[in-house]
């Protein structure tokens, strides 16, 4: 159980780690770099210099492209969302192929290295679990579901370059990975000893409080979908003071989040076992606040977006298993 539990916890680190690279691929524009997957410039190891490519590789990845949106289109319309099919297909600047650059085009590929990497990593931790199918079923079960989850995020992947990084595709892309953050605790969580903390009503505000993170997580996608579309329009210092109401929205928020998370302290703090959780979350959530902040104030610096979002992630997944860790029994009395 000890080795299954490390290596459990390697892999939910090395999804963070991927998390705080996507982070850095996001922030400085690189989510192009490799205009095809999973090859980039349809080699396993990408060029270094223009020369390498051909004179129309524009239009050879644009039209590569095309045809993976098609029948991407398909999926969606028989899923019913005709419109978004219609949108992603009648969109020009979906296609629009950009200069190659090999910085940008090497920060993909290492998003890419670690990416297969943390798919090795968790394709073992379901191998391993297999032992534990007559004794500890359900390991077995979340382990596959991961396993499964990061094939389909793989999959995903691949549409989110072939569409030209359409902002609600890396929408859905951050929320699986948040997804797969919390089954990979849940492992960790259940392959571990730690006494439970009692506080019945503790439990529905922390429950509470992850329902608002989660709320202003995707609010700071709006606020990133809306970066996106000044950031070609005006100098990055210009950025914040061009943005519309996402914005005024998300900075507002925070401070819900913030109560949400004093008032869970405060129920808490005679609470048996739950000082080092809540003492964590205040931590992080200040940190992540502080974070956006800078970035309001500072012109949006390149090496805050990626910690804003790895610390936001951090929080959900010590949120999560601080969750594991309650019940809803009501805390023994104190004498």
């Amino acid at each position: 159980m000890r080795s299954f539990r490390r290596l459990t916890l390697t892999t939910l680190v090395a999804v963070y780690i991927l998390i705080l690279v996507g982070g850095v691929v996001r922030s400085t524009g690189s989510g192009m770099g490799c205009p095809d997957w999973p090859k980039c410039f349809g080699n396993w190891v990408p060029p270094t210099s223009v020369s390498e490519l051909p004179e129309n590789y524009k239009e050879i990845y644009a039209n590569h492209r095309d045809k993976k949106n098609k029948r991407f289109a398909k999926y969606l319309n028989a899923l019913g969302m005709n419109e978004t099919a219609e949108g992603l297909l009648s969109d020009p600047a979906v296609l629009q192929e950009r200069d190659f650059n090999p910085v940008k085009t090497w920060i993909e590929y290492l998003n890419r290295i670690v990416g297969v990497i943390i798919g090795f990593l968790i394709f073992a931790v379901f191998v391993v679990s297999l032992r534990y199918w007559n004794t500890q079923r359900r390991f077995t079960v979340v382990a596959f579901l991961s396993f499964v989850l990061v094939g389909f995020q793989g999959w995903l992947g691949s549409f989110v370059v072939s569409s030209n990084l359409t902002p609600w595709t890396i929408t859905i892309h951050m929320f699986l990975a948040l997804l797969i953050v919390a089954l990979l605790v849940y492992l960790v969580d259940q392959s571990s000893f730690r006494p439970e903390i009692n506080s019945s009503l503790g439990f529905w505000w922390l429950l509470a409080s992850m329902a608002v993170l989660l709320v202003q997580i995707l609010l700071g996608t709006q606020v990133r979908e809306a970066i996106d579309q000044v950031a070609t329009l005006v100098a990055r210092d210009a950025w914040i003071a061009n943005l519309g109401g996402e914005f005024v929205i998300h900075r507002s928020f925070s401070w819900i989040v913030l109560i949400m998370h004093v008032g869970l302290i405060l129920r808490l703090r005679k609470t048996e076992g739950a000082k080092a959780f809540t003492l964590a979350l205040i931590l992080l959530i200040l940190g992540t606040i502080l974070s956006g902040m800078s970035m309001a104030y500072f012109a949006v610096p390149a090496f805050l977006q990626p910690v804003h979002l790895l610390l936001a992630t951090l929080t959900f997944g010590m949120q999560f298993l601080f969750l594991l860790k309650m019940n809803r029994k009501e805390e023994p009395a104190l004498v």
